[in-house]
């Protein structure tokens, strides 16, 4: 077969082997429901007759910067911070790079390839291996150069090659084995792509949460230095009431045992503040210790809208970050298999070398110093135990470990935006409750002093109630941030917030 023909059945080879490499992927199908099951159940079980009249209407969200509807100025400073400078992002961005940087690799292996060289060699035979022969004279004589007679001579000496020339090589891409790793490599990347995009998402919730976990932490010390205040009142108006011979040595114990049970739980609420403050410290790649001067300040606890609307399971999937990572995965192990069944087929590949060789310097240059080969070649591998199969197998595998994982995916993100809804929902419930215990709380510890000072019930009431009362308001404290934390977590299982990674991408 001549190469202009094998040229032209090319293209046909390619189409069928095509076929016979793998079929082009498909996204599976994802039957997600209708709508959020916890976005239809009431977020409270009080009594009907208590009930509000209207539920609150789901606050207007922009899930791209969903932090601000926490109204805060710190948490959007640290945010905006910590979106330039946190290192899990930046590990994120570097494989990002690495992956782009493997599609171009992946690319240029359709194109051929040029390699020049050149090369100068002195070299010396040995005359031990090739010895002179001897030279005839006359008739019949030899000449002193040895015994032995043979009629051969050899050039044995001192030589110079001088080379220089290009290797051209293309590697015809007949079977889509090529192709098929440059898909494998888009998908790659767009997994990473993805992936940085996941990480943003964690981020933020990071960010958020322990910022939410920092200020809850502070009203709860506010709480507790308030009722040890309280209490310390009471303790020095007991002490009085007992030199006045009102009360009994027994009250005094009593209140204070009381101040020192509620002070003992300051430096537990003072570690956990500062732990806060080195996590967010870490996530805004800064020494720990670097926000204390900043954040050691009390403030108010943000709080963020009553409800916001979930959306629709089917918008969540296409808006998840870890769901799209593993479908680009799965595209990208689909692809892998095509790479490794290209390997059954043989490879064809057009070679060609030009140069100039030649034993003389100065005439390195001429034309008879020139050489040249061009021609086609086909390399295919016979028999090799199975192992072309085997990796054909692996690849398969790895394709339904990536479609099991796809699935697990999809099923997390579903579950995340319903254990989301649920907390969010019933823990803003709890939280009214606990309103109305404090108030209630609050009416037993007046009244317990009014009937204590009248004489009416002992001052074991009085304690009895400051308890209680500290109880819930301490209950109600960690309520309230429960309720933030909530909300960053249904942001988080929404998949809001990467978007503004992709701005600052896009700024850099």
């Amino acid at each position: 077969m001549n190469r202009g023909r094998f040229l032209m059945i090319l293209p046909a080879i390619a189409s069928l082997a095509g076929c016979m490499v793998g079929p082009n992927y498909r996204a599976p199908e994802i039957t997600a429901p209708p709508q959020f099951a916890a976005a239809t159940q009431p977020s409270t079980t009080r009594p009907a007759d208590t009930q509000p009249s209207t539920a609150p209407e789901p606050a207007v969200v922009d899930l791209e910067r969903w932090w601000e509807t926490f109204r805060d100025p710190m948490l959007n400073s640290l945010i905006d911070q910590a979106v330039t400078a946190n290192l899990d992002v930046r590990l994120a961005e570097a494989r990002v790079r690495e992956a782009r940087a493997q599609l171009e690799f992946n690319r240029a292996g359709l194109f051929p390839t040029l390699d020049s060289s050149a090369s100068y060699t002195r070299s010396r035979s040995s005359k031990s291996a090739f010895p002179v022969a001897p030279t005839r004279t006359g008739s019949g004589g030899t000449g002193s150069t040895g015994g032995n007679s043979s009629p051969f001579s050899f050039n044995v000496g001192e030589t110079n090659l001088y080379q220089a020339g290009f290797d051209a090589g293309w590697e015809i891409d007949v079977f889509g084995g090529t192709r098929r790793a440059i898909e494998a490599a888009q998908d790659t990347l767009e997994a990473q792509i993805d992936a940085r995009r996941n990480a943003m998402v964690t981020l933020l919730a990071e960010v958020g949460r322990n910022y939410v976990t920092l200020r809850g932490l502070q009203n709860e010390l506010a709480v507790i230095r308030d009722n040890v205040t309280a209490q310390r009142d009471t303790l020095e108006l007991t002490r009085s009431k007992f030199v006045a011979g009102i009360a009994t040595d027994l009250d005094v114990a009593r209140a204070e045992a009381q101040v020192t049970t509620t002070e003992s739980e300051i430096p537990t609420l003072q570690t956990e503040i500062q732990q806060a403050i080195h996590r967010l410290g870490v996530l805004l790649d800064r020494n720990p210790a670097a926000l204390e001067e900043e954040l050691s300040p009390a403030a108010s606890l943000p709080v963020g809208p009553p409800a916001i609307p979930p959306g629709l399971p089917s918008e969540l999937l296409r808006r998840r970050p870890d769901v799209r990572q593993a479908e680009r995965q799965l595209a990208a192990s689909t692809a892998n298999i095509g790479v490794a069944k290209a390997d059954l087929f043989p490879k064809f590949s057009l070679t060609s070398t030009l140069g100039l060789e030649s034993l003389q310097l100065k005439t390195f240059a001429n034309s008879p110093s020139a050489f040249w080969s061009i021609g086609p070649s086909v390399t295919w591998r016979i028999f090799d135990f199975g192992q072309i199969w085997a990796n054909v197998h692996v690849q398969e595998a790895r394709q339904e470990e990536a479609r099991i994982q796809y699935r697990q995916a999809v099923l997390q993100a579903l579950s995340d935006v319903e254990d989301a809804l649920v907390a969010y929902n019933q823990e803003q419930a709890r939280r009214q409750s606990l309103r109305q215990a404090v108030d209630a709380n609050r009416r037993a510890v007046d009244l317990a002093k009014q009937l204590n000072t009248a004489g009416v019930v002992d001052f074991l009431n009085v304690l009895t109630a400051q308890l209680s009362l500290y109880q819930s308001q301490d209950q109600l404290a960690q309520s309230e941030q429960t309720v933030s934390t909530n909300l960053v977590a249904l942001y988080k299982a929404l998949g809001g917030g990467w978007q503004t990674g992709e701005e600052q991408s896009a700024k850099q």
